[in-house]
């Protein structure tokens, strides 16, 4: 199976459909993404076409042997947030059932960690539920330290679950210009 992550500006051929069915079936699988239930198709084609055009968020997809097959986007903070602007967060970072165990997911959050350090950011955050435990193991195998839990973090199936918050320091802050 060949793997292979790509930073994605346009959608070409298929690419938009298959993310949407990737989506699809990780919300159908319990990974979150906001939803319980996947909204539709329309609806998931308009919030990924609004992914590549919001300057503040980079788009990361994983394909296995071809096929898109997860995510990851890295958001940058605004011009409004000075005294923010060395931290960037993680973001709908998924693969689809069908291709887990193949390293998709630590090869997109590498990439996404890759272009945090090139573009200058010294810290990463991210917030996870705390039902995903592969997700969890992921990032504090690779550096990321828990610094809080909020135990209504996502009403999920008429019940709430908790979710953490994580942090991961990129390099020494220094002074931004």
């Amino acid at each position: 199976m060949a793997t292979r992550i790509e930073r994605m500006t346009e959608f070409r051929h298929a690419d938009l459909t298959e993310l949407v069915q990737a989506t699809e079936d990780a919300i159908r699988d319990g990974i979150g993404f906001n939803w319980v239930v996947p909204p539709g198709k329309d609806l998931l084609e308009t919030y990924w076409k609004g992914v590549l055009v919001v300057p503040e968020r980079v788009l990361f997809a994983g394909r296995l042997d071809g096929t898109l097959a997860g995510s990851i986007q890295l958001l940058k903070p605004g011009p409004s947030k000075e005294t923010s602007s060395f931290a960037a967060s993680i973001e709908a970072h998924f693969v689809a059932p069908w291709a887990r165990g193949h390293g998709l997911a630590r090869m997109l959050l590498e990439a996404a960690e890759r272009e945090a350090r090139n573009q200058g950011f010294s810290v990463l955050k991210l917030s996870v539920r705390e039902t995903q435990e592969a997700a969890l193991a992921l990032y504090e195998e690779s550096g990321y330290t828990c610094w809080g839990v909020l135990p209504t973090y996502e009403f999920v199936n008429a019940q709430m679950i908790g979710g953490k918050y994580y942090f991961k320091n990129l390099e020494p802050i220094t002074t931004l210009t």
